[in-house]
């Protein structure tokens, strides 16, 4: 009995390892850190429980100023001025609408402290993503590489 009770209990253990394996396997491959376009900023990329893609600023090549953390200045909301640009949600709500494309969502510039409609296109080890205003012919794409 008390053999029984051990299988029992190894082949639970079994099937929840196997299921976080697969959960793991199952990342979206735009889940990865990325090398900004001018090399200065990473930025990790998750899916939240909400089912969107978010992009958060987690290494800046120079993240001081004056001695002290580079904080949001332009932010056009007063209240978040003296918040650290380092851990900045810099890429919010993108739904995945292809096999490698992600759209409807909004990219953040902390250095002019605008907010932008995006879209991301996902070429191998290479994300194309592109800031505009109203349609995506008048905008920028930068390219971003992974990072570490």
């Amino acid at each position: 009995m008390a053999r029984n009770h051990s299988l029992r209990i190894f082949f639970l253990m079994a099937i929840v390892f196997g299921a976080r394996i697969f959960a793991y396997a199952q990342a979206d491959a735009i889940e990865h850190l990325w090398l900004d376009g001018k090399k200065d900023g990473k930025i990790q990329i998750y899916k939240a429980v909400d089912g969107l893609f978010y992009g958060k600023l987690v290494w800046i090549k120079d993240p001081l100023r004056n001695g002290k953390p580079k904080l949001d200045e332009k932010n056009p909301d007063p209240a978040r001025r003296n918040d650290p640009e380092l851990g900045l949600l810099l890429l919010k709500k993108f739904k995945k609408t292809g096999t490698d494309t992600y759209e409807d969502g909004t990219i953040y510039d902390p250095e002019n402290g605008k907010t932008y409609s995006c879209k991301m296109k996902l070429e191998g080890d290479v994300l194309h993503v592109r800031g505009y205003i109203g349609f995506s012919l008048i905008g920028r794409t930068e390219t971003w590489t992974k990072g570490e």
